[in-house]
């Protein structure tokens, strides 16, 4: 580690050592040298043992048992510098993206979370994700300097450390897929601002195509998310929508069922967000519970 190495990265995973392997590989080799931490959901291909061995400078933590998105939390409360930068086991940051994120980090004290720009594939190409977040009609605050989103990628995000725990980080209840749009909410109710920042560039590669299940997971999520923090009408609403679509749609019904297994635990978490705040997820939100705006954009 450098004296410029003010960012952690935080990676998290399960089951895909050789992938994570790679992703450290590319770490290793940036110029900023970053600390990097990993986060072992409870693999049982030696993942854990194998970064050990090939990566001694890396941090693992292996908890117990699969956190899903949380492990990033944990992470996150590991790490000793200001900012936190994250990636998951096939993703990455080109070279001088962490210095760039810093700058603009240092620079505006309000910022609380940069979601960066992506090239993916092995092409490098640009993630339509990109253009959504530039075009964001929340346009532009004065002292932030990007576009204004409640929406990114979670593996192409840098945070300010005491804004991701000032928000809560990933929330419990949602565990993985979709869960980023609710940290969004949280981290603007908390008076931070999150903002594309494309000079900040990701790169992320991933193999084998969407896992199975994770739509549903998302769609799920997506509703879970608006019981978690939206008006009782826009969650009913989202609701009703996505069981009208399990009439039809096997993975809408399985959807509709993990919402409702987890819906207490959300009612017991509820936060109506501010009054600007809704009024900001009212402007981006589209048609159906699975595709608000840019909410519906994160992966």
């Amino acid at each position: 580690m450098t004296a410029r190495s003010r960012t952690t990265v935080v990676v998290i995973t399960r089951n895909r050592r050789d992938q994570l392997l790679h992703t450290l590989d590319r770490l290793a080799g940036l110029p900023e040298r970053p600390p990097v931490i990993v986060t072992d959901n409870a693999s049982t291909d030696g993942t854990a043992d194998a970064v050990a061995r090939l990566h001694p400078d890396v941090t693992v933590l292996r908890p117990e048992r699969n956190l899903g998105a949380l492990g990033r939390n944990v992470g996150v409360r590991h790490a000793r510098t200001p900012y936190v930068a994250f990636s998951d086991d096939d993703s990455w940051w080109e070279p001088g993206a962490l210095t760039a994120a810093e700058r603009l980090l240092d620079s505006h004290p309000r910022l609380g979370l940069i979601a960066a720009r992506v090239r993916v594939g092995p092409e490098g190409e640009s993630d339509p994700l990109n253009e959504m977040l530039a075009g964001s009609p929340l346009g532009r605050a004065a002292d932030l300097p990007g576009t204004q989103v409640l929406g990114f990628l979670a593996c192409a995000a840098v945070a300010r450390r005491e804004a991701f725990l000032d928000a809560g980080g990933y929330h419990p209840v949602l565990f993985f897929a979709g869960e980023e749009t609710c940290l969004a909410y949280d981290l603007a109710a908390c008076g931070w601002g999150v903002c594309h920042c494309p000079d900040v560039v990701a790169v992320h590669r991933p193999i084998g195509g969407v896992r199975a299940g994770r739509p549903a997971v998302q769609r799920r999520n997506a509703v879970l998310t608006a019981w978690l923090r939206r008006p009782l009408p826009v969650a009913l609403r989202h609701t009703r929508l996505l069981a009208a679509e399990a009439r039809t749609d096997p993975e809408a019904r399985k959807a509709l069922r993990e919402m409702f297994a987890r819906l207490p635990a959300a009612l017991r978490a509820r936060r109506p967000l501010p009054a600007p705040v809704e009024a900001a997820a009212c402007r981006l939100e589209g048609p159906g519970p699975t595709a608000p705006g840019l909410q519906g954009a994160v992966r």
